[in-house]
């Protein structure tokens, strides 16, 4: 999911320096969701294997 999520933030970067606004727009805010849903896995995740006592890798 963070590769997606670079993946969309570098086709912002891309098409904002092209001048491509209305996608630059559309792909940044695509990232900011993707990189905020894998926060929240990430999280949950270390949490769930904290209490089932597995050392984080």
């Amino acid at each position: 999911m963070l590769s997606w999520s670079l993946t969309f933030l570098i086709i912002a970067l891309i098409a904002g320096v092209l001048g491509f606004t209305g996608i630059a727009g559309a792909a940044a805010g695509i990232a900011k969701i993707l990189f905020f849903i894998f926060l929240i896995l990430l999280i949950v995740s270390a949490i769930v294997g904290a209490l089932r006592g597995k050392p984080p890798v």
